[in-house]
């Protein structure tokens, strides 16, 4: 049994002598754990390195930045979806041109129209370079299609193509029959249908319309409707198109830093492989099935007018040349102005008194006897407004397709280094209360004695310079006749009594988040002409 007396003796207080000598506890208190000291220096180095940056930076006359940038990630930690109104938070707080480091990336993002002006204009060859990221890698046939191909020879004979051979206002007007058969199929589809009790699906309707007035502009067949093509076929391209703006508009985090792709965190990459080969696949059907047909005397359409050059120009119009140009028109031209149409008749759904002013302008003009066509856009100003201020609030690419700098230059009187990713955020200028007044609201009024959709580079819903849309004539044209013809043949109200939803959704094309579902009925002005139609 062990005695109490030497446990009470540590808390009993004692006259005697301690014999034995004190823990030495200054040498406690001063030692310091080695992960510790690597915290310190740790930290101590990530300071050091973001202030000196910064300072650097500044030094260097480069566009201002905001602080701090960290190591590895730069300022990906300051984004959030969806990127343009991140990017016009941070714009706001820190100027309207700014030099991000989106990890191993230097990006220039624009948030002026002098800017914009100055990238686009000024120093438009210096950014006529596309960026190598995988998007391009992938849907861009390794950077070869108009879209994606790098600036030089290669790109200038697309650019050729395209706009003398595919789009231009007279190979346009040859094949107007075709848009115009295609809105009145889709009036006769509405007419016939009692969409009063149950409301049609815009979106759905908006985008098989593109895609069959495309599909016949370019191969010769339609996919919806009477006379389609195999419904299969129809939906797997429809698919394509939904993934392609899907994938090709989601953010990649191996794109700025590298090392993750390395070790093998693919991101997309995997999933943007596979969606190009479906897309590649289904190109080569439809090239093939061209080549397979006898060509008919006055067959019109874009493909066989490629494969007829092909024979007499090899070099210029290779198989793979005109698969990523079939590619680029199919997916460009179909989403895209369905999206700005479904968002125009949003608007004019929740603005009823705009809508009866584009009908009244109509009516005079127009009149009774014959659907809108090609011929009376001119004369349609105010159906114009209408689509420049869709454009305006709900611009197709909310940050335009980014471009590169081949050297540097000089920007709003900052230096940019070469190999900088240009992003001009178009959603920001076409909002910003020191461009526009009342920037919120829908007012088409506001365009009254202007002409085109650019206003300055204020509004630049289709690019500029080189690297503009060169499809703009094309989609404004299907845009103004298809709406003019649906505010022309009826009366249009909501769902419900409460307004459309205008939330947007993530994506390439900024969609919206609801379909639209409209109710509409033939007006009675228009029965007679919708009976023989």
């Amino acid at each position: 049994m062990t005695h109490p007396l030497p446990l009470l003796s540590l808390s009993t207080k004692t006259n005697q002598p301690n014999t034995h000598p004190p823990p030495n506890t200054n040498k406690s208190r001063n030692t310091t754990r080695p992960e510790n000291m690597f915290l310190l220096y740790f930290l101590l180095f990530i300071g050091f390195y973001v202030i000196s940056r910064h300072l650097f930076h500044n030094i260097r006359n480069f566009p201002p930045t905001p602080f701090p940038t960290f190591p590895i990630l730069g300022h990906l930690h300051l984004l959030k979806k969806p990127l343009h109104h991140s990017l016009a938070t941070i714009s706001r707080r820190h100027g309207p041109i700014l030099l991000l480091q989106f990890g191993s990336r230097r990006v220039l993002v624009i948030s002026s129209p002098s800017a914009a002006e100055e990238c686009l204009a000024k120093n438009d060859i210096i950014f006529a370079n596309r960026p190598r990221l995988l998007a391009g890698k992938y849907l861009g046939y390794d950077y070869m299609s108009l879209a994606w191909a790098p600036y030089g020879d290669h790109w200038r004979n697309m650019r050729r193509i395209a706009t003398l051979e595919i789009l231009s206002s007279h190979r346009l007007n040859s094949l107007s029959r075709i848009r115009a058969g295609e809105v009145s199929a889709l009036v006769r589809r509405l007419a016939r249908n009692d969409y009063w009790a149950q409301p049609v699906d815009m979106k759905k309707a908006l985008f098989e319309l593109m895609l069959n007035v495309m599909m016949r502009m370019i191969v010769g067949k339609r996919y919806y409707g009477e006379n389609a093509a195999e419904a299969e076929e129809a939906k797997r391209f429809r698919d394509i198109v939904t993934e392609t703006f899907r994938i090709g508009g989601a953010t990649n985090i191996g794109e700025f830093l590298p090392f993750l792709r390395v070790i093998g965190f693919m991101g997309v990459e995997k999933d943007l492989q596979t969606l190009q080969e479906k897309r590649d696949r289904f190109m080569r059907c439809l090239l093939d099935e061209q080549k397979r047909e006898t060509k008919e005397k006055n067959k019109n359409n874009l493909i066989q007018d490629l494969l007829s050059l092909q024979e007499t120009e090899p070099e210029y119009y290779k198989d793979i040349t005109i698969r990523s140009i079939m590619s680029v028109l199919l997916a460009a031209g179909t989403d895209t102005s369905a999206a700005t149409m479904e968002w125009a008749m949003s608007l004019l759904l929740n603005h009823p008194e705009v809508l009866k002013k584009a009908q009244a302008e109509i009516d005079k003009v127009v009149g009774w006897d014959h659907l809108v066509n090609e011929s009376d856009l001119s004369r349609l100003p105010y159906l114009h407004n209408i689509i420049k201020e869709t454009l305006r609030l709900f611009p197709v690419a909310p940050l335009s397709v980014p471009h590169e700098s081949s050297e540097g230059c000089h920007v709003g009187g900052y230096r940019v280094p070469g190999g900088t990713m240009l992003l001009i955020n178009l959603y920001s200028i076409q909002r910003d209360p020191r461009y526009w007044s009342e920037p919120e609201k829908f007012k088409p009024e506001r365009f009254e004695g202007t002409e085109g959709v650019r206003d300055g580079h204020r509004m630049l819903p289709f690019g500029s310079g080189r690297r503009g849309c060169p499809g703009e004539n094309l989609a404004l044209r299907m845009m103004s006749v298809t709406l003019g013809s649906l505010i022309q043949c009826f009366e249009w109200g909501r769902k419900g009594k409460e307004p459309v939803d205008m939330t947007e959704a993530t994506g390439l094309t900024m969609p919206k988040a609801r379909p639209l579902m409209a109710k509409c009925r033939p007006r009675e002005s228009m029965m007679p002409l919708l009976s023989q139609i």
